[in-house]
């Protein structure tokens, strides 16, 4: 089989399997580093032993054998007794995503990665290493796309990471879902989690693609667990109704080359309708609860995107106030930096540019290849285009992501030949 087969395979399977072999792994060995640890020995041995050997049927399940063997090995180095041992020799029971024999909460929920989320989420834990832990252990992502999802330096990251699973295994924080009239002091962090792994697969930090399939996947696959668990929580199902509104438009945000295509310009006739439907179904479902949040705002907004037959017919009065809605529960410079592109559209680019304005006075976007790219826009709109080219030169070098990148010199280009 040849190499570019193989790779290909085994960066398929990571995408796919990475967050399920490490899950199953923490729980029957309590310990993060060591799963962690064993699953990335695992990817590695598959490189080599399935070019041999051929791609196994089932690679979630070679590759979890692999790392239970791995974890055997080790654990049998340190001694550390018969009794870890058996909790490892679980594993070859089963080699699939539940193990029928386990027994480790009463919630009823049979998903290794959904404890793993719920763990990771725990209340000792601060909320930015609750999201941080469950993005690496979970998703696979690295430390520096969680530092930079975050927008905060690789190191202080790596230290985040460290002193969150030093935390979990100090304070023997279980590896559970808890009982229901625990969840709620939950439901943010768990949201949280699911809301930035769909975000680092719509819109990629860094690497040659803008969207990672895989990652909107499994946080739109995580996010139906969760409404189905807690089916009266209304940000759990606006969560849901946000992550289907964008996903529906995923296709579409791509050409066939791999170009960016603004949403503007975006083919609405290939917008997925079902899932367009069930968002709008369940966005009104969660605000008849009457207890509106962030989620259910955004949800919102991206429904006068989905809903709009035109890109002239969007309503971006309607979503600018949303924005001002949205920042009385998140104020934040990023809520503020998308008010000033809903405020420059619904008026004029000069309002929106008076807003970003001031948002470059702050300092808070500082390295933020989005705020000069807005600048960038809002002043090529209202025809200052030489202005616009040195907006976009800034942005250019701050941008990580490959496609962002192609899109911004494609502006500049625009913008210098005007």
């Amino acid at each position: 089989m040849s190499v570019p087969d193989v790779e290909g395979a085994v960066a398929a399977a990571f995408s796919e399997e990475w967050g399920q072999v490490v899950a199953t792994l923490i729980r029957v060995t309590g310990d993060w580093d060591l799963a962690e640890e064993c699953a990335q020995d695992a990817f590695a041995q598959a490189l080599d032993r399935w070019r041999r050997d051929g791609i196994p049927r089932r690679p979630g399940a070679w590759l979890t054998t692999t790392a239970r063997n791995r974890a055997l090995d080790v654990l049998r180095r340190e001694a550390v007794g018969a009794a870890k041992l058996r909790e490892v020799a679980v594993l070859g029971r089963d080699e699939g995503s539940y193990d029928p024999e386990y027994d480790g909460d009463d919630s009823g929920v049979q998903d290794d990665r959904l404890r793993l989320v719920f763990t990771c989420c725990h209340p000792a834990l601060p909320i930015e290493a609750r999201v941080a832990l469950t993005l690496r252990t979970l998703a696979g992502l690295t430390t520096a796309e969680i530092a930079r999802a975050f927008l905060v330096p690789e190191a202080t990251m790596a230290q985040r990471l460290v002193r969150a699973k030093k935390k979990i295994r100090n304070a023997g924080i279980p590896y559970r879902v808890p009982p229901a009239h625990l969840l709620p002091e939950r439901t943010t962090g768990v949201l949280g989690v699911v809301y930035l792994l769909f975000n680092e697969g719509y819109a990629a930090t860094s690497g040659a693609e803008l969207v990672r399939t895989n990652l909107c996947a499994e946080a739109i696959r995580l996010a139906r667990v969760l409404a189905h668990l807690m089916p009266d929580e209304p940000e759990v199902l606006g969560l849901l109704a946000l992550l289907l509104l964008h996903d529906a438009r995923r296709g579409t945000r791509v050409d066939a080359a791999g170009e960016l295509v603004t949403l503007e310009e975006q083919d609405r006739t290939a917008w997925d309708r079902a899932e367009v439907d069930e968002g709008a179904d369940l966005l009104e479902t969660a605000l008849r609860r009457g207890r509106p949040g962030p989620y259910q705002i955004q949800a919102a907004i991206a429904a006068c995107h989905t809903t709009a037959l035109t890109a002239e017919e969007t309503d971006w009065a309607d979503i600018a106030a949303l924005y001002g809605e949205l920042e009385r529960f998140v104020p934040s410079a990023v809520v503020r930096l998308n008010r000033a592109v809903a405020v420059g559209m619904a008026q004029h680019p000069d309002a929106g540019l008076e807003l970003v304005a001031g948002l470059e006075r702050s300092g808070d976007l500082a390295d933020y290849h989005l705020l000069p790219a807005t600048r960038a826009d809002l002043l090529r709109r209202s025809g200052r285009t030489a202005e616009a080219a040195l907006a976009y030169e800034h942005a250019l070098e701050l941008v990580e992501n490959a496609a962002e990148r192609r899109f911004l010199e494609r502006r500049l280009a625009e913008c210098r030949s005007a």
